[in-house]
């Protein structure tokens, strides 16, 4: 990718090395493609998966995007004209373009841009400090670094100086406000290129293999130091094929499904089933506002009208809250109705494994309410509805069953390119992330008396290494090829997979007993609906202990938890005999009628429990719910377990002081 106002007009062909290698641990290296023979597609570069589906879907829209109130549509041509156009822009061969915004056309075709130009994309999270900011545009050797607006741009220019390989920050929503040498408007840079012959740019577009890199995805974190997912072109175009479709997406010809973007690109679910698969199977993406997981969600569902939809538990959950806090502002005839229903229905999904042989009533009562309910959330024309990066709790997959939702869960991490295992309307069962997808290979290993162990995956979406990390990349891979997930789980005898928890989540007492926390925290969540987060504290202790936050409405304007407890909490609470509306309430006043009322709950649980080591013994309600910016809940709203362990060291120490 040439920049002429930056570089050279030479252009850097790839040496091949001697050999293909099973991991790699820089960009330049040629990775070993696992190939199984019932799948043996031939691997195929981003620019061939796009050039194919433009063959078939130019004149169908893209990408539509809201400005001044409009939705605004670019079809597949313009989509790979504008991408072509960016990938003029100067990007030298094994660098980076990073990405810092939220859910964009701009996106996306900076993206593309960068791999039609032998680059490799490298996405931010748009609440990186300045800091994790830099550790990835220096990891990744960024040459460009495209951010959203002045927010984020401000957090680029206080590292700026300390990014040896960037050459060029552009801005694509904001205006610039103050000149600095080589920073850009999106239209300003975008024209840089016009002078780069086609010629040279088809030159390079040729000379890359299908087992090159062209995606970093940078973990969490969560447990050290993020690490760069090095994902080749197959690794992509294999994933974005056939993954999918063991999902039932769509391809346009027979049905162009839509979809609406707002997971963050940074994350493989995100970019994996916006990015990459709507440009496999010709979806017309809609891209919501930034204010998305912020309430602003449902209003783009009702304009765009999604045929699939995905989410994370936590938007899953925030949903099934907002649907029972409308509910009770309903007469009670209306609300005992659509109790009743849902219950019915429900039951009837549950014991009822063929769609087609329901009973007429069931049609008719979804006819004339569980119809208006989805109607509201904006997925009435939605047939399929997904949720991945974490397990689904059950409470949340039986509330939208008695909707008619049934919510298809996908397993998989960003180093299996996204979905390993996937459920659909035809491969589904309830709490199971369905089946491994057809050409790769999952087996259970050191299983235990009930069948449950480490998860452990062969196939062509598994990664190339962790960049620059050839200890961690052998820790997760082993001579083989196999990777090992550090996730427990099963599998039964019809193939559908169980995810349990996460090995170094396992909690070993002092005693040695051995507790996955998940189970637990969920049992006391589905028991105590007032509970929002639960989490389970006892590895290497005398006992088990739990903190637990209270369900609270959220701020529109910052995502952050108020102190005023949802409809539901309340209800809990009144029927427990207390008139509390706020946590500090509840918190302060140690209120007798809810802390017996949890006490109740957490012993009902503990009687559930198969000894005596996994009963909860002592817990503490947090004065406030976890959220993103409090740091206990990762950008994809997954509980990062050790921020929260040292931020409430104090609550836990004092579990365990006598």
């Amino acid at each position: 990718m040439l920049f002429p106002l930056l570089y050279s007009s030479k252009i850097t062909y790839l040496v091949p090395m001697k050999k293909e290698e099973l991991t790699q641990l820089d960009f330049r290296g040629f990775f070993h493609l696992q190939m199984d023979p019932t799948c043996s597609q031939a691997p195929i570069t981003i620019h061939q998966m796009f050039l194919e589906s433009l063959e078939k879907y130019k004149s169908l829209n893209a990408l539509a995007s809201k400005k001044e109130g409009k939705w605004e549509k670019i079809t597949f041509s313009e989509y790979y004209r504008l991408s072509r156009k960016a990938a003029k822009l100067g990007l030298e061969r094994f660098h980076s373009v990073a990405i810092l915004g939220f859910n964009s056309a701009e996106w996306f075709i900076s993206a593309v841009g960068a791999v039609f130009a032998g680059g490799i994309v490298s996405g931010i999270y748009t609440t990186s400090s300045p800091e994790a900011c830099h550790y990835i545009a220096h990891d990744c050797r960024a040459n460009i670094v495209v951010v959203e607006n002045q927010k984020q741009l401000d957090k680029i220019m206080q590292i700026w100086d300390r990014l040896p390989y960037l050459k060029a920050v552009v801005m694509y929503k904001d205006r610039v406000s103050e000149k600095h040498p080589n920073l850009y408007t999106m239209d300003e840079f975008m024209e840089l290129g016009n002078e780069i012959p086609d010629g040279q740019l088809d030159a390079i577009i040729n000379s890359q293999e299908a087992n090159q890199c062209c995606v970093l995805i940078y973990t969490s974190g969560t447990t050290g130091k993020s690490k760069g997912v090095m994902l080749s072109h197959d690794n992509i175009t294999w994933t974005s094929a056939h993954a999918s479709r063991a999902g039932d997406v769509q391809p346009a010809e027979i049905q162009q499904e839509k979809i609406v973007s707002y997971l963050p690109l940074s994350h493989i679910a995100g970019q994996m089933c916006d990015l990459w698969t709507g440009i496999k199977w010709g979806e017309e993406v809609y891209f919501a506002q930034p204010d998305a997981l912020k309430g602003g969600l449902v209003e783009v569902l009702r304009e765009a009208l999604p045929t699939s939809q995905m989410g994370v538990p936590r938007v899953w959950e925030k949903m099934m809250e907002k649907i029972k806090e409308a509910s009770s502002q309903t007469g009670l005839l209306k609300r005992k109705m659509l109790s009743w229903a849902m219950a019915a229905t429900l039951e009837q999904n549950l014991s009822c494994s063929n769609r087609d042989s329901k009973p007429f009533w069931m049609g008719l009562v979804d006819s004339l309410l569980l119809s208006k309910v989805r109607w509201a959330l904006g997925l009435s024309q939605c047939q399929k509805h997904f949720s991945g990066a974490a397990p689904l709790p059950v409470e949340v997959s039986h509330f939208f069953l008695g909707l008619n939702i049934p919510i298809y869960e996908g397993y998989g991490m960003s180093e299996t390119s996204g979905p390993f295992c996937i459920s659909g309307p035809q491969v589904y069962r309830p709490h199971s992330c369905g089946k491994v997808v057809p050409g790769c290979h999952v087996k259970i290993v050191n299983e235990d008396e009930d069948g449950h162990g480490e998860i452990c995956f062969w196939g062509r979406n598994v990664f190339m290494g962790y960049l620059n990390m050839e200890d961690k990349t052998r820790e997760v891979i082993d001579q083989d090829g196999w990777l090992h997930s550090g996730d427990l789980g099963k599998m039964d005898q019809d193939g559908f997979v169980y995810v349990t928890g996460r090995i170094k989540e396992l909690i070993i007492t002092a005693g040695g007993e051995n507790i996955p926390p998940t189970p637990l925290e969920e049992a006391v969540r589905k028991e105590l609906p007032l509970i929002s987060n639960a989490v389970l504290i006892g590895d290497q202790k005398k006992f088990l202990s739990m903190l637990l936050t209270l369900k609270c409405s959220v701020d529109p304007d910052t995502s952050e938890p108020t102190d005023c407890l949802t409809q539901e909490a309340r209800e809990f609470c009144q029927k427990a005999g207390s008139k509390a509306t706020q946590v500090s309430e509840i918190v302060q006043s140690r209120d007798r009628a809810v802390y017996r009322a949890v006490q109740d709950g957490i012993e009902r649980v503990n009687g559930r429990s198969a000894s005596n080591p996994q009963r909860i013994q002592k817990w503490a309600i947090l004065g406030k719910d976890f959220s993103i910016s409090g740091g206990e809940f990762g950008p994809s709203m997954k509980l990062k377990r050790q921020t929260v362990a040292k931020k409430y060291q104090n609550e836990i120490e004092a579990f365990y002081k006598d």
